[in-house]
């Protein structure tokens, strides 16, 4: 009990927490306007793999992570196009856009370092002198801005008025869809800064390296009922979980059985909480304007 007191064992939990709040925030913009984004899975991968070759091909990290943002805009974008341009169920597109990412940062893995499975190995963000890595204060940031986003904010207003009731909003001169594009192209951003941090933390890009971590974050945020706060206290609910794992990896217990605890939970969570849950009232329903 003694090694899950200690400091190191918190900053390992706070950073694994990462890329899980970093996509679940941005499934709060999202949802907040009424759109499903399952899409964060690929999303996450696709901005991890853009960071490995980014910081790789040029030497900068800081470039590396504005390519996983971008490259995290721009399967977001393609989820705005299908779902609210075009009125396309958002479940399916998220779900193919997932497996359309896992394909495509394979191939060009194999493209740009000659194996589809793993990347050249980048360098890590320097701490700076600083006990914990500065990006997490980075997330904090995130967070706080994220809050009063959404619920201090003209734009933040506008979120939530057309993921309750787009008719109304649109009788009050809104634009549904700019707002809704809005809402999943930042949690396009979010999601592919959570990729950029895998890769950056791991040194390097691996295939499927997102891990299910953004199906997870979609779990935490509806845990949290559609709050950053309460999405970013079960991350770092499952952060602590997936911790635990580590930590106990050299145990005796059987490796499989530690490694899908955080999985469990997920399952145990959601059953004890989902039912007390209430999403917006449009999530997941294209607007039809009439004229």
């Amino acid at each position: 009990m003694e090694e899950l007191l200690t400091l190191t064992f918190v900053l390992q939990t706070l950073r694994i927490t990462i890329p899980y709040l970093l996509p679940s925030l941005g499934a709060v913009y999202s949802e907040k306007g009424g759109v499903v984004n399952i899409a964060l899975e690929g999303i996450l991968l696709s901005g991890a793999f853009a960071a490995a070759a980014g910081t790789f091909y040029t030497g900068n990290i800081l470039i590396g992570v504005v390519c996983g943002i971008i490259a995290g805009m721009l399967i977001a974008l393609i989820h705005s196009i299908v779902t609210i341009t075009i009125k396309a169920n958002q479940i399916v597109s998220g779900i193919a856009l997932n497996i359309f990412a896992f394909g495509l940062t394979k191939f060009f893995c194999k493209i740009l370092f000659g194996s589809s499975s793993n990347s050249e190995r980048i360098p890590g963000l320097e701490t700076l002198g600083l006990p914990f890595n500065p990006f997490l204060l980075l997330c904090v940031i995130i967070l706080g801005i994220t809050y009063f986003v959404i619920y201090k904010t003209r734009f933040g207003l506008r979120l939530r008025a057309v993921g309750e009731n787009p008719k109304a909003a649109d009788s009050l001169g809104i634009n549904v869809a700019n707002v809704r594009y809005l809402g999943v192209l930042i949690s396009g951003a979010l999601g592919g800064l959570g990729g950029a941090w895998l890769a950056i933390d791991q040194h390097s890009f691996t295939d499927g390296m997102s891990a299910g971590r953004g199906y997870i974050a979609l779990a935490a945020m509806i845990i949290g009922k559609w709050n950053p706060l309460g999405a970013a206290a079960a991350c770092l609910l499952f952060g602590l979980a997936e911790s635990f794992t580590l930590q106990f990896q050299d145990s005796g217990i059987p490796t499989q059985f530690i490694q899908m605890l955080p999985y469990v939970l997920t399952i145990i969570v959601l059953a004890g909480f989902i039912g007390k849950a209430t999403p917006p009232a449009a999530d997941g329903i294209p607007f039809e304007k009439k004229d």
